[in-house]
């Protein structure tokens, strides 16, 4: 088959171009590195839906922040993942501060930012009751929001497979040439660790590897540079601390420290803003998690340590032109098509606000293919809506009655923590693109996610895992490569029934 488009990254700005062009009747695939969609920077990040307002006036990152932000409410509602449009508050603690949110006021009415607004510390601490005595004023945004990011990922990535697109996993790209055919027409050869694809249009959305992939097409030279940033995440038994997105005033490195509720009943502290060497750094530190931690002190004072439950950290992708001695920051999205490699299409440093801008970046995306020459017929079997895994932790008592007749793995608490069936588990693995480790059940279901983080029930979960793929429990993995889980038999049946 020759494809009419690849797209080489399954994070969540691949997977919502490959949704958008799954509307037109069109070959597509994705091409990814990883064993499941969203396993770069789209797995670890703050889950902020931000509303526009810091971008310069302008650019791509500010247009498309603004339109992407305005598509969430509906696509989360389409395609059945979490989204609460909680608003955000940019905290000033004095005059500088002050001064500073009224030109992010002025900024994001530019950009047409809906309903911003500074409010007085009166109105602020009745909002959150629980903010630092120091704050004085916030800049308002209502239409800013918190989403599940892996969980959006995977809803997108899901969507355009119903659709037709087809999703290459374990598939990093190695290789890429531009060859004519014998009837001249001008196609990309790409190849994979698992083959090669030829395809009209390549799509480079490879996020941290972006730079790398333009350089094997020999398409336009930029440099991606490693940002690492640490989070804490608190247990749900706070979620009482806040309930809109607190930020601090941003910093040169990025939009500071925050404090903000997640979707699912957490309280989520972070970033830190560390440059590294490699995009493989997300460990994370002594250092990293105290200055967190301390710095988001200042949001809300005493916020209790003993309830950090989880700490990770995430990369995500800065781009730069010039050399690696002298490196000029670009300060926006790079969306083209390349001038010299003609049907080469980069989408390079997609750092924040790339996960609000997904959506928006998908149809600038095919808007751009259609002017290079692809034609987009509507598809007029396109299924815009996709059935999720329903929740049983969240259905009413008589919901969770019906679940347990309709399947009565429902009636199976695998998960206790945060209330997680058999019958979730074992949807999650035949999804249409389904968890094959325990990572991929744990970022659909939530299973382990919570404050046992997964002592409990990763041996069930591992178990089922086996039983529905059909493989043996030592062939389970935590995140796929070689992340066994276990290694082999202590001891036989046999031999526990002897004793």
């Amino acid at each position: 088959m020759i494809f009419d488009v690849a797209i080489i990254g399954a994070g969540v700005v691949g997977s919502c171009i490959a949704r958008e062009l799954s509307k037109y009747k069109l070959n597509v695939c994705i091409l990814e590195k990883e064993n499941d969609v969203s396993c770069g920077t789209s797995k670890a990040n703050s889950g902020i839906i931000h509303a526009g307002y810091d971008p310069e006036p302008g650019t791509l990152m500010a247009k498309l922040n603004v339109k992407g932000a305005e598509m969430y409410p509906e696509l989360a509602q389409k395609l059945h993942f979490d989204f609460k449009q909680t608003g955000s508050f940019v905290i000033a603690f004095s005059d500088a501060d002050r001064a500073h949110i009224e030109k992010l006021l002025a900024r994001g009415k530019t950009n047409g930012v809906k309903e911003l607004c500074i409010i007085e510390q009166e109105k602020l601490k009745k909002l959150e009751s629980n903010i630092s005595d120091e704050a004085c004023a916030a800049l308002f945004a209502p239409t800013a929001g918190i989403v599940n990011p892996y969980q959006a990922t995977w809803a997108f990535a899901e969507n355009a497979v119903q659709n037709g697109v087809k999703l290459y996993l374990n598939s990093q790209v190695r290789a890429i040439t531009k060859a004519v055919e014998a009837d001249k027409t001008e196609l990309f050869e790409v190849q994979t660790a698992k083959g090669s694809i030829k395809t009209r249009f390549v799509v480079n959305a490879a996020g941290l590897y972006a730079d790398r992939i333009n350089a094997m097409a020999g398409a336009k030279a930029f440099i991606t540079k490693p940002r690492r940033g640490e989070y804490c995440l608190l247990d749900s038994n706070c979620h009482q601390l806040a309930s809109h997105v607190l930020f601090q005033p941003p910093s040169k490195l990025g939009k500071g420290v925050l404090v903000t509720p997640t979707v699912d009943g957490n309280i989520l502290v972070g970033p830190s803003a560390d440059s590294v060497n490699s995009v493989d750094e997300t460990a994370t530190t002594q250092e990293g998690q105290q200055l967190v931690f301390d710095t988001a002190c200042r949001t809300i004072p005493d916020l209790p340590r003993r309830n950090i439950i989880n700490s990770f950290a995430g990369v995500r992708a800065l781009a730069f032109t010039g050399s690696d001695k002298e490196p000029v920051p670009v300060n926006d999205f790079i969306i083209e098509e390349d001038s010299t490699v003609r049907g080469f299409i980069t989408v390079g440093g997609i750092a924040s606000p790339g996960l609000t801008a997904a959506p928006a970046i998908g149809v600038y995306v095919a808007e751009l293919l259609q002017k290079e020459g692809l034609v987009l017929t509507p598809n007029q079997d396109f299924v815009p809506v996709r059935k999720g895994i329903e929740s049983f932790a969240r259905a009413s008592a008589s919901r969770k009655a019906e679940l347990i007749e309709e399947n009565a793995l429902y009636g199976r608490i695998i998960c206790r923590c945060e209330m997680i069936t058999e019958a979730e588990i074992v949807q999650s693995v035949h999804s249409v693109i389904g968890a094959s480790d325990l990572d991929g059940v744990k970022r659909r279901t939530r299973s382990g996610m919570g404050r046992c983080q997964g002592g409990f029930c990763s041996p069930r979960v591992t178990e089922i895992i086996s039983r529905e793929l059909k493989i043996p429990m030592i062939e389970v993995t935590k995140k796929g490569g070689c992340s066994y889980v276990l290694c082999d038999k202590t001891r036989s049946t046999d031999e526990v029934h002897h004793e």
